[in-house]
């Protein structure tokens, strides 16, 4: 009974770091930019196939082991400078002040056409990159083995939630990005530079969704589709944290995370239930989400 308790706890903070890291950049887009961005999506397959790339091109040399894990960092830093870059400059600078159902529309779009590009570069063949948690082994916790690098991956959701943390609340930058998520017009009359706030947002938020996807490639095969159950797992979690709320979004992995493993581990014919069972009971008392934002109140 013991055993089991650990394995579900455990299980349940992995999956739980895994849907907190995968959330947390179209959290961040949304808070200061109020877009449904679908393409988050496509970030997090690019991350994990140019991470896939990067590691098995690296494990062909002679350079040390444990530098495959830089190659984890450099595809989501070079995925979200490269696509946030494009997508935000190229698409969607021209549609904030369109409808938001024409931006989600938009991004739908741009989602699709980015899985035929994936396509494209990378075929249809599954890639590997398992090196990096060969590298890492096992370990016993109460009896119960576990990977040890998936038990990092809780650490990587705490060091990038805390770090978002500290960004906007500590920071200059974060309080400039504190002010426009509250007023966008006053923010821009006061003379913050909203074009500049919006692309650097779109890209922290794109590197986040392909860190998602590069840390993960070394745990799952990579291949074409990956993105679509990203995304949905994504707004799950978003929603019911609250749209917008980077507390509400760890919260909500936990609650997803830690009911979905005592699902897996006691009554597994209900595994792919429980995610949205909790976020219909969640919308159906709580419509904005357990920890939304509060709003401003315009006089």
């Amino acid at each position: 009974m013991t055993q089991q308790i650990v394995a579900i706890i455990v299980d349940g903070l992995v999956y739980s770091s895994y849907l907190f890291m995968v959330a947390v950049g179209l959290t961040v887009i949304f808070g200061v930019m109020k877009i449904l961005n679908v393409t988050h999506g496509s970030f997090y397959a690019f991350g994990a196939y140019l991470a896939a790339t990067l590691v098995g091109i690296y494990y062909e040399t002679d350079l040390p082991e444990f530098g495959g894990f830089l190659m984890l960092f450099l595809a989501a830093i070079t995925v979200g400078l490269f696509l946030g870059v494009i997508l935000e400059q190229g698409l969607l600078r021209f549609l904030y002040h369109r409808d938001e159902h024409i931006i989600v529309l938009a991004t739908f779009a741009m989602f699709l056409v980015l899985e035929d590009v994936i396509i494209m570069i990378w075929g249809v063949d599954p890639y590997f990159a398992y090196q990096p948690m060969a590298l890492l082994e096992a370990s016993d916790i109460a009896g119960v083995p576990f990977d040890n690098y998936s038990l990092t991956l809780i650490l990587l959701a705490l060091v990038v939630g805390t770090a978002l943390w500290f960004g906007l609340t500590k920071t200059k930058w974060g309080k400039l990005l504190l002010a426009v998520i509250y007023d966008r017009e006053l923010s821009q009359a006061m003379g913050i530079n909203v074009t500049v706030v919006f692309l650097v947002t779109f890209v922290i938020g794109a590197m986040l969704g392909a860190l998602g996807g590069a840390y993960l490639a070394p745990t799952i095969s990579v291949s074409p589709g990956i993105g679509v159950e990203v995304i949905v797992l994504a707004f799950a979690v978003v929603v019911i944290g609250g749209m917008g709320s980077i507390p509400g979004a760890m919260i909500g992995a936990v609650v997803v995370g830690l009911s979905r493993a005592a699902a897996v581990h006691l009554f597994p014919e209900v595994e792919l239930f429980v995610i949205y069972a909790i976020m219909a009971a969640v919308l159906a008392f709580r419509p904005e989400g357990l920890f939304a934002p509060a709003k401003a109140r315009k006089i």
